[in-house]
């Protein structure tokens, strides 16, 4: 047994353990600078952001040591069982939960609150994996398709009932692991589509979108009924039916839009799509943020020198807004270096997931780098307002224990699995 503990020991991925120290002490320097109330402050003063902080990070320690414990086999024969309890206590914040800002996502706990949502990222990871890894498991059969795409809706469904649509949409990140793992080409297709319609549709409206389609279907309709009789008659139903779902789509984005979607959400894409101009209100944030991240320059103001920052100009500064702490502290080229150092964390993880022997292992690898890049494109897009502000934290640097925790259990159950590749094989 001391062999195999040995064996693990030297096995473990150190440049991930590197990565993750890294992130979590940059973005715990960039916590302090964006919380500490003065330049007098004690570094150890608990009742701050920035000393729970360290006391969520001390926290991480024993987890990740618990984590790291576990035989690898175990996350995978009790991978269902995690996935269920991950659902059920989202069912249970209906009933018990905590409601922050309108959304019910929290259990109080004492003094803390715990957002399980953000567990559920890794309990569903390896779900997925598990699933996938069945022998009889193939993706270009629909009932095995049907069976991954429930395995991810279920906790989105649950999740923008709360409502919070933001986390609810760092699940559909698997689709990049469906890929890889041969999910039709043409899924990815339609979902781009999908997204280029949306957008679309909220910058011209549908009227003007259906007419144009309406145009682009008839004209494809009379070249092929011109040139290619055959053609036109062995795909007419076809093109038919592919005219009415779009424009159906269409419709029903018009109405979701208008009729779904609340106020703030509906003004948070208005902004970003520029259809709308609010600076001091509505869209506060994100000018406040790109602002202060402009001020910063090519080699920023200094640590603990970003008078906007200090100044508290961007309100959730040091949670979905950190970035903008780290575009005024240290410019261009600290946010580059922070952008290269997320970078190179996630080609680390693909490379690892490559290097696996277990099928099982790879697909939760690749589940926990879509993850960690969903989180970091969304979050800094977000901040520089190419997407709306749908509070989505950046990993290792937003402060919160859950997101934390829960991102510090994602990566060290992989770097578990990993550990254990040349053992059972």
């Amino acid at each position: 047994m001391r062999t195999r503990n040995k064996n693990i020991i030297s096995n473990i991925d150190w440049i991930l353990v590197f990565f993750y120290i890294a992130l979590c002490f940059i973005g715990w320097l960039n916590i302090y600078a964006a919380s500490s109330p003065d330049e007098n402050v004690e570094i150890l003063n608990f009742s701050t952001k920035y000393g729970k902080q360290l006391i969520f990070f001390g926290l991480s320690i024993p987890l990740i040591l618990m984590v790291m414990f576990l035989e690898s086999k175990f996350y995978e024969q009790f991978s269902s069982v995690f996935y269920v309890l991950s659902m059920l206590t989202l069912i249970g914040l209906f009933l018990f939960g905590k409601t922050i800002k309108g959304a019910t996502s929290w259990y109080a706990i004492g003094g803390f609150t715990l957002q399980p949502s953000e567990f559920a990222k890794a309990a569903t990871a390896l779900a997925i994996a598990r699933l996938i890894t069945d022998k009889q498991f193939d993706f270009k059969k629909r009932k095995y398709q049907i069976q991954a795409f429930l395995v991810i809706f279920v906790p989105v469904i649950l999740i923008t009932l709360q409502p919070d649509p933001g986390s609810a949409l760092v699940y559909f990140s698997f689709f990049f692991v469906f890929y890889r793992e041969g999910l039709p080409s043409y899924y990815i297709s339609v979902g781009i589509g999908a997204i280029l319609l949306f957008i679309a549709t909220l910058v011209f409206g549908y009227i003007a979108l259906l007419a144009f389609i309406f145009v682009v279907f008839a004209s494809l309709s009379i070249y092929l009924y011109s040139k290619k009789q055959r053609v036109f008659k062995r795909n007419m139903f076809s093109i038919i039916g592919t005219y009415i779902i779009i424009s159906l789509y269409v419709l029903s984005i018009s109405f979701i839009f208008n009729n779904v979607f609340k106020q703030r959400h509906r003004d948070r894409f208005n902004i970003v799509l520029n259809k709308e101009t609010d600076n001091s209100g509505k869209g506060y944030n994100q000018q406040q943020a790109a602002i202060s991240i402009a001020s910063g320059g090519l080699l920023g103001k200094g640590f603990l020198n970003g008078d906007r920052t200090q100044g508290k100009f961007v309100p959730e500064q040091d949670t979905d807004f950190i970035f903008v702490t780290i575009g005024e502290e240290w410019g261009f080229v600290g946010s580059a270096l922070v952008v290269l150092l997320f970078s190179l964390f996630i080609l680390r993880i693909i490379y690892v997931a490559e290097r696996q022997k277990s099928p099982f292992s790879r697909i939760y690898g690749y589940s926990i780098a879509s993850i960690f890049f969903f989180h970091f494109v969304i979050n800094i897009g977000m901040v520089l307002k190419l997407l709306p502000t749908i509070g989505i934290p950046l990993p290792f640097f937003s402060y919160g224990g859950s997101s934390l925790w829960a991102f510090a259990i994602l990566l060290f159950i992989f770097v578990r699995l990993d550990a254990n590749r040349t053992l059972d094989w």
